[in-house]
């Protein structure tokens, strides 16, 4: 699905060991996928961005082909985007990259506007698809969110009820709602994944830290440090942060300089309009090269 990329699992210091993908050729640009995909998400995306950059693409900590440090698999904290943003920047440092773009749908931008908020030195620009900062999130709950998003808090529920529930019918849990959206191949991906208990369970412990460790880490930050390099705010009108009128706002309070408007397309941006996420992500990150 990717072709002329080539796979490789880097160990990262931490013990976590993390699938990545590698193609194209120039300024390096990281690609972060959402839940409950894999990085096969940008198998129409990356071949495009990959015209004028090596182009990454990694599953998240726990996702798709990559596994967490030994002994951590029930520690929320271990999957907060804090420690999920270090494996990718050991990962690109493995690969020889010490500074890149970074792109982000859904959990991914959520990892990687952490990585641009710990890693500035390390992160040249940043785009996120289709989300809010975690902490703003959670601080705007309400009945009409809270029914929309109820996987946000189903996931996160202590113990293992979710994982147990979830398990008897994965492919209705996690594929309901998205016939023709996902090719055919990369539901076959995502299957082969949240088929396996393990990847189940790293998904909630994912949103069982979001509504801890990510809120937490947000909260300490929100109003005292900022994201410098460009930013571009991306988001589908079709989804659920159509409904929202203060997006690009909200993100001008953690990143200055951001910019950003919606698509015609639900949440699913890169694999329901990947021409035109394709044509804004070449656009601003060529933008970003010739304004440092």
């Amino acid at each position: 699905m990717l072709d002329g990329f080539t796979e490789q699992d880097v160990t990262t210091p931490a013990g976590a060991r993390i699938r990545a993908r590698v193609g194209g050729s120039g300024p390096p640009v990281l690609l972060l996928h959402g839940y409950p995909q894999t990085s096969v998400m940008w198998q129409h995306v990356a071949p495009e961005l990959a015209r004028e950059h090596t182009v990454v693409t990694a599953d998240l900590r726990g996702y798709g082909g990559s596994v967490p440090p030994p002994g951590t698999e029930d520690d929320p904290a271990a999957f907060g985007k804090r420690a999920m943003a270090l494996d990718q920047v050991a990962v690109m440092a493995a690969l020889g990259f010490h500074r890149f773009a970074v792109v982000g749908h859904d959990r991914g931008a959520r990892c990687a506007y952490r990585l641009a908020l710990d890693h500035q030195e390390v992160v040249t620009a940043l785009a996120v698809l289709d989300i809010l900062p975690t902490a703003d999130v959670l601080d705007r709950v309400d009945a009409t969110f809270a029914l929309a998003a109820w996987h946000w808090f189903f996931l996160a529920q202590r113990d293992d009820l979710p994982e147990r529930l979830i398990s008897a019918d994965p492919d209705g849990f996690f594929l309901r709602g998205t016939e023709g959206i996902f090719t055919e191949e990369a539901r076959g991906a995502y299957r082969a994944a949240f088929h396996r208990p393990s990847v189940i369970h790293a998904m909630c412990q994912d949103y069982r830290a979001g509504a801890t460790v990510d809120r937490a880490d947000d909260e300490a930050d929100r109003g005292r440090r900022w994201i410098r390099c460009p930013v571009l705010v991306l988001w589908g009108r079709r989804g659920p942060l159509g409904r929202v009128r203060d997006v690009v706002e909200v993100w001008r309070r953690w990143a200055p300089s951001a910019v950003g408007h919606s698509l015609d397309c639900g949440h699913y941006l890169a694999e329901e309009d990947p021409d035109g996420t394709s044509r804004e992500l070449r656009r601003f990150l060529s933008a970003s090269r010739a304004h440092p």
